[in-house]
């Protein structure tokens, strides 16, 4: 680091990524481990009808992110103040994510959980589209994929250590003053998540400086930012490349984000674990994909973002396959281990590679459009998962849906040119 950031250089980048670890409370403790183990297994009718519900859920916030996310991000570029965009986006995912506090173990809570949880996810994804934006402003050009797995690996070790609090902390041990009858030891890594992420992200409002206002009103910047998405969206059929990029991506991170959502469900419910092992299990997943996001790094701004997404996709529909088949959890362990490696590179590099290619002056509305990309068809996974799982009554015919997503995304991904920056 010394090498290649000077002292202020250092602080900008450490106070923006430690947006990455404040963040990453949410994806590991709501969305994926604990929340959506507890809401399958302790507030649904049962398991199946659960996880149809928690994809349910997922596929309408996805869609409703693929909408509002390039909406905001061009009014952003054309009124400033990405800070506070981002400010108000952070305040509402900490408020829905600490009403999650609400949700008992009874069918009554079904519909608390399911809506806290939609907006709160919304507000993640629409504040991470400006958080993301600020990478090609603070990263010196050469550096751009080492600092982005960096800064993946930072949110993967936050992700870490709030889950091992939350497993070590109040699952495992709870304390005398929490009511185990209502579940209040898991509930309450509803306002973990919610003071961590409030606490963490302090350092990249008080230290990363702001975007400049353009004097514009809000309803100019509205009408400017809508006029200038629409423009951008006539031109994407001239941009062949970047259109096909955002395919690619569009299809492999749906696989993504489905295997963020249902690993936790799927340990469960198919293996038997208790959500006691389903978390350890998460942070043993965490951890390696933490390495692999920061040594992979290196391989992005060696080989190239789109080697480093080739490689990472290719390793996770090998190891993949074998998860649909082995009987004993051992074995799912540690198959899920090394799969989780590829995880973290895939994931930054495609942020890394959005960087390289995205004009400056338009970082907020090409994140926008990066992140509909992410979004826009997010439906499908979980909605195909929760369709087979419950035609099937199969978690594991759910889970193999989600290959033919990282198939068909790396067989696009192929076709992809890279622009590297000088």
């Amino acid at each position: 680091m010394k090498k290649i950031l000077n002292k202020k250089e250092t602080l900008i980048f450490a106070a923006w990524a430690s947006y990455d670890w404040a963040s990453a409370a949410f994806p590991i403790i709501i969305t994926t481990f604990i929340f959506a183990t507890y809401f399958t297994k302790q507030v649904a009718v049962n398991e199946i009808i659960g996880t149809y519900q928690w994809a349910n859920a997922t596929a309408l916030a996805g869609v409703l992110i693929a909408i509002l996310s390039p909406i905001f991000g061009a009014i952003a570029d054309h009124g400033g103040h990405h800070k506070r965009w981002l400010l108000f986006f952070t305040i509402l995912c900490v408020i829905f994510t600490a009403l999650l506090w609400f949700v008992h173990p009874h069918s009554h809570s079904i519909y608390t959980a399911l809506s806290a949880f939609v907006i709160a996810t919304i507000a993640l994804e629409i504040g991470i589209v400006f958080y993301n934006s600020f990478l090609p402003h603070i990263a010196p050009e050469r550096y751009i994929g080492r600092l982005s797995g960096w800064a993946w690996g930072a949110g993967y070790l936050g992700g870490i250590i709030s889950l091992s609090i939350a497993l070590f902390c109040f699952i495992k041990h709870p304390p005398i003053w929490l009511n185990t009858q209502s579940a209040e030891e898991v509930r309450i890594s509803a306002i973990l998540v919610a003071v961590w992420f409030a606490v963490f992200s302090v350092p990249f409002f008080i230290f990363i400086p702001d975007s400049k206002a353009t004097g514009l009103s809000a309803k100019k910047a509205l009408k400017k930012g809508l006029s200038e998405l629409f423009s951008t969206l006539k031109s994407l059929p001239e941009q062949k490349n970047l259109v096909l990029y955002l395919i690619a991506h569009l299809i492999y991170v749906d696989g993504l984000n489905t295997l963020f959502a249902f690993g936790g469900i799927y340990a469960a419910g198919t293996f038997g674990m208790s959500l006691a092992d389903v978390v350890l299990f998460g942070i043993t997943m965490n951890l390696t994909a933490g390495i692999g996001a920061i040594f992979l790094a290196w391989v992005d701004d060696w080989m190239g973002s789109k080697p480093t997404i080739l490689i990472s996709l290719l390793g996770l529909i090998l190891l993949a396959l074998p998860l649909l088949f082995v009987q004993s959890t051992a074995a799912f362990w540690a198959i899920a281990l090394f799969l989780s490696i590829f995880i973290g590179p895939v994931q930054a590099a495609s942020r890394s590679l959005m960087a390289r290619i995205t004009p400056k002056e338009k970082s907020t509305e090409m994140f926008g459009l990066y992140a509909f990309s992410g979004r826009i068809t997010a439906f499908i996974g979980p909605w195909v998962l929760g369709l087979a799982t419950y035609y099937f009554h199969s978690q594991r015919a759910g889970m193999a849906t989600i290959l033919a997503f990282f198939i068909v995304g790396a067989l696009l991904m192929i076709k992809v040119t890279e622009t590297r920056s000088a």
